[in-house]
């Protein structure tokens, strides 16, 4: 069942990804954000990035996460390591899946006890801060059924995948249609612009739109300078930015 959706519009800005690596990438935009003023962002947050980033060994960054909760940012887990490295695929469906589509599916595979061990282990680091956390987003936004029957026996509340937020535990999906890019190359910057321009407009009235941004797009003039566009004109036509956990507090209150 999809539920409706709030009255008044807005956007979620959210970037994924989140880790000491790639921050540096993400710092000259966040500035430009900050200077617009009042526009708070979900960051998803990787505990372990790629297996070389703890978190806790990175001081400086989790202090500067605890400033963004501070200021009305929320943090939610991005999965744990973001890279799978479950065994090699067995089938051609898997294959593809895992090696061409993605590297970084760490939940596509994962049976519910993988799923649950490596999901409370996130969950133990944000609870070792002090941070709270109401959503899980995996990486790739892939999700194994075990995984999907993990977080049905966790304290949270939301998962997502590009167009819908789903209440946990029951997997209620909420339409939240989302943009995002693939700019790894200047063909992939190109087509994802002619995309999303193609989804602002069919999206227009929409109740709310996620901006999906990854530190490979700030690696790019073309694709950080789109979403600094994009959100000035979605804030211009009137949106209101929240995080996802305000937007489901709302939804709920609705």
């Amino acid at each position: 069942m999809v539920e409706p959706l709030p009255s008044a519009r807005s956007l979620m800005l959210v970037l994924h990804d989140v880790a000491p690596e790639t921050w540096p990438d993400y710092q000259p935009f966040v500035q430009a954000i900050d200077g617009m003023g009042g526009v708070p962002m979900t960051w998803l947050v990787v505990p372990d990035f790629h297996q070389r980033n703890p978190l806790l060994g990175s001081p400086a960054f989790c202090r500067l996460l605890e400033r963004r909760l501070a200021q009305g940012d929320e943090l939610a887990l991005h999965g744990y390591y973001h890279a799978d490295d479950g065994p090699p695929p067995r089938t051609p469906g898997e294959y593809f899946m895992r090696r061409i589509y993605t590297h970084e599916g760490e939940f596509y595979a994962l049976d519910q006890q993988q799923a649950l061990q490596r999901l409370q282990q996130g969950l133990a680091l944000f609870g070792q801060q002090g941070w709270p956390v109401a959503g899980f987003v995996a990486p790739a936004w892939l999700m194994s059924e075990g995984t999907r029957q993990a977080l049905r026996h966790l304290p949270l509340r939301y998962t997502s995948t590009p167009q819908h937020l789903y209440r946990l535990p029951e997997f209620t999906a909420v339409e939240a249609p989302g943009l995002v890019w693939s700019a790894r190359s200047a063909w992939r910057r190109g087509l994802s612009r002619l995309v999303c321009d193609w989804q602002c407009r069919r999206w227009r009235e929409a109740e709310t739109l996620r901006l999906g941004l990854h530190p490979v797009d700030m690696r790019h003039r073309s694709s950080r300078d789109y979403w600094l566009n994009t959100l000035r004109n979605l804030l211009a036509q009137g949106r209101e930015p929240l995080t996802k956990s305000a937007w489901l507090d709302r939804k709920v209150g609705a």
